[in-house]
């Protein structure tokens, strides 16, 4: 196979996500005054169900067909072997899937309000299935993934526009949520033959796959448990009006997330294929690189979050969401803490085969998260829902540091440290500079702009000025790209 450039594939993954935080940009603000903010809830609450389903139909089948698979990708033989027998077992877990989506609607009677949305969105379990995003990471395919996902977000903003024009048009918001991922997914599913030939194969070691597949599925339940458990529980104990307060927090925080981690995602191929050929010094180094440059990136995004949470609440929900700038600063912090255990799972645990060691984790942190939720909705209602999610990415963080340190331990060194402190002093402008802005200008927008774009500059600089290795070799890749 060609060997792709990783700064190309970084490059074409930010552009991709960016368009997904766009997207909302354009969509949410206009969903959020034209749908009531119960009908925001039950959009919230139906997804995050479903959202349970689509990770049993998942089984954690795509990690680990990213960390095999990533070894055989030069031999279009062997790889159509392996993918047709990760398809066939995809297929199977899916229908387990719908079986007990079905059972789930039939007996629990509060779910029976929810059950048009719930079975709108359950048309994603099987089109995630057939859509095999596995493959195109496998072959880091980025580009091809970018111009998809240009085509359906506009198709879907075109929908939109057109066809939710009323307070309790939350239904048809959920079908255009579905039509945006399932139509891209269709497109996989035609496109894949480029890289391997689908049969279904039956006869093979089954077990083979399923033990470490059931492994890293345990680790994603957990996962989900204590990323999706908070609008869950808070649905269930304090209603629709909660839920749809405490969604606008998560769905910024989610729209932040993906932005953060691009650059690292395009890298989890990359260094399961390089451990998996036990080239460990071009490993550590890569490695090395990945977290100190997320370093650079993930504190000033989180300070800037926090100083500006209220501007960006205002802008993209309205007035009435006002009160989940609260639940958004929590969040904010959230940010540091899942970007690092992320790399520490996907980059680190994961592609050294310890996704037993992963599964310990997220379910202590899933247990920790249940509890906690539990003793703190009642109370602080959506702000305790965005406490527990910090505590739960703080603990997974901390246990999958443990796990992994013999692999990590010696990244930390003085080169770490030193990046570590000329960012400190970076954020410490941001805070200034926010501070000024935020008493000068009254207009929001004006205001929003202002403080990031002038704090991003005054940052960068700070940074370069301070001899920050990571800043100054992104400064010099970009000149000479415009170069």
């Amino acid at each position: 196979m060609k060997a792709k450039s990783l700064s190309v594939n970084a490059l074409l993954n930010s552009l991709q996500t960016i368009l997904n935080l766009i997207f909302p940009l354009i969509t949410f603000p206009y969903v959020s005054r034209v749908l009531s903010v119960d009908s925001i809830g039950k959009y919230n609450f139906s997804n995050s169900i479903v959202s349970y389903f689509i990770l049993i139909a998942g089984l954690g089948i795509s990690r680990f067909a990213v960390r095999e698979g990533a070894k055989l990708r030069d031999d279009r033989k062997l790889f159509s072997v392996f993918a047709s027998e990760i398809f066939t077992i995809n297929l199977c877990s899916t229908a387990f899937s719908y079986l007990l989506l079905f059972i789930t609607l039939l007996l629990v009677s509060s779910l029976q309000s929810y059950k048009e949305a719930i079975l709108i969105f359950s048309i994603q379990i099987f089109f995630t299935t057939v859509g095999m995003d596995w493959l195109y990471t496998i072959y880091e395919e980025y580009g091809y993934i970018t111009i998809r996902n240009i085509i359906f977000k506009i198709i879907s903003i075109i929908l939109l526009f057109t066809l939710v024009k009323h307070s309790d048009d939350y239904l048809k918001y959920v079908s255009i949520t579905v039509f945006a991922s399932t139509g891209s997914y269709l497109l996989n599913f035609f496109h894949a033959k480029r890289f391997f030939d689908l049969t279904l194969r039956w006869n093979f070691n089954w077990r083979e796959y399923l033990i470490p597949i059931f492994s890293i599925f345990g680790t994603m339940v957990a996962v989900t448990i204590y990323v999706s458990s908070d609008t869950t529980i808070l649905g269930f104990l304090k209603g629709d009006y909660a839920v749809g307060i405490y969604s606008i927090a998560t769905k910024i925080y989610g729209m932040i997330g993906p932005v953060v981690s691009s650059t690292m995602a395009v890298a989890i191929p990359r260094l399961a294929m390089l451990i998996g050929r036990k080239r460990y010094l071009e490993y550590r180094s890569l490695l090395t690189e990945l977290i100190n440059t997320t370093i650079v990136v993930i504190f000033p995004v989180m300070t800037g979050l926090v100083l500006v949470s209220k501007d960006v609440v205002l802008l993209i929900a309205g007035s009435n969401f006002l009160r989940s700038a609260v639940s958004l600063k929590i969040l904010s912090i959230a940010l540091l803490f899942g970007t690092i255990n992320t790399i520490f799972v996907e980059c680190v645990l994961i592609p050294a085969k310890r996704e037993n060691k992963t599964l310990v984790s997220s379910i202590v942190a899933a247990i920790v998260n249940i509890l906690l939720n539990f003793a703190m909705i009642p109370i602080f209602i959506e702000k305790g829902s965005a406490v527990t999610t910090v505590i739960a990415e703080f603990t997974s963080m901390l246990l999958n540091y443990y796990f992994g340190k013999d692999i990590i331990g010696n990244i930390y060194d003085k080169r770490f440290f030193s990046n570590l402190l000329t960012v400190i002093i970076g954020c410490s402008t941001i805070i200034i500079v926010c501070g000024l802005v935020n008493n000068i200008i009254t207009n929001v927008i004006l205001r929003l702009v202002s403080s990031v774009v002038l704090s991003s500059i005054i940052y960068i600089f700070v940074l370069y000025l301070l001899n920050n290795t990571i800043a100054k070799n992104i400064i010099a890749r970009v000149r000479i790209r415009i170069g």
